[in-house]
């Protein structure tokens, strides 16, 4: 129910009210980050929850406000935003002393760089021209990845991939997600973009290709850190971190691809 709710949820925003869906996605991003900082503060490293959470909505929400209403300045605004970010979480740090010190800003850093910096890619790819269908592209690619993977993978799995990161991947179902995946981006980004077959093929290979390293990064990190989830947000999912941990560094790449293969679709 909670995956229904979910989808429901960033179709429709998507379909009829696109600022939702940003809400929408800040909203889980800046569930990710509660779950991530609470994961560090296990190991002894508290980050700038609140300078970091204030960082998220300004890149996110402000990306999407100024390319709805001019489609230059966005990635200028997005990186004063980013120093901005850093600066502050240095200095709200600074009166607790040496002691920590560098392990506690590395944690703010590390979640910086990982959530609100990846996630504000997700605003300036819908706020593009016809940011609804690039959304569409990615999202779906990723899906189908992860769909792919896990058929393949359950089917026909007999060699690991990366066993001592993510036991459960195997070669088999990296050749599900390629499969899955780059058709999806294929046939989308033909049909609904207007781009050229190949086009959509690069795309594909590359998003499932972002994806997979993104649950390879968690995985890793989760690894370190002895935990199973990140959090418990979601009830039957763990927590959100683990839900778009593939979005979260696919989206980057998402933005750069359809921003330059797919200029004004």
């Amino acid at each position: 129910m909670v995956g229904v709710v979910l989808s429901a949820l960033l179709i429709a925003s998507l379909l009829w009210w696109v600022p939702g869906f940003v809400v929408l996605a800040t909203t889980l991003i800046g569930m990710a980050v509660v779950e991530v900082h609470q994961a560090l503060r296990k190991v002894g490293m508290t980050s700038a929850l609140l300078v970091i959470e204030v960082g998220l909505v300004a890149m996110m929400a402000g990306s999407f406000l100024i390319l709805s209403l001019t489609s230059r300045h966005a990635a200028t605004y997005l990186l004063v935003c980013l120093g901005l970010t850093v600066l502050a979480a240095f200095l709200v740090r600074l009166p607790r002393g040496a002691k920590g010190f560098v392990k506690d800003t590395a944690a703010s850093m590390l979640i910086i760089a990982y959530l609100p910096l990846m996630g504000a890619f997700v605003s300036l790819l819908v706020g593009e021209a016809r940011g609804a269908a690039r959304v569409f592209l990615w999202l779906g690619t990723v899906i189908c990845s992860d769909t792919g993977g896990y058929v393949f993978g359950v089917l026909f799995g007999r060699h690991p991939m990366a066993p001592t990161i993510s036991p459960k991947k195997t070669w088999e179902g990296f050749a599900g997600s390629v499969l899955l995946g780059t058709a999806f981006a294929a046939v989308v980004g033909h049909f609904v973009l207007g781009s050229a077959w190949w086009v959509g093929v690069l795309i594909g290979l590359v998003l499932v290709g972002a994806a997979i390293l993104g649950d390879l990064v968690e995985s890793l990190m989760k690894r370190d850190l002895g935990i199973k989830d990140m959090g418990d947000f979601l009830p039957g999912h763990g927590g959100v971190t683990d839900r778009i941990d593939a979005m979260v560094l696919s989206a980057p790449t998402a933005w750069i691809l359809m921003h330059f293969l797919i200029p004004g679709a």
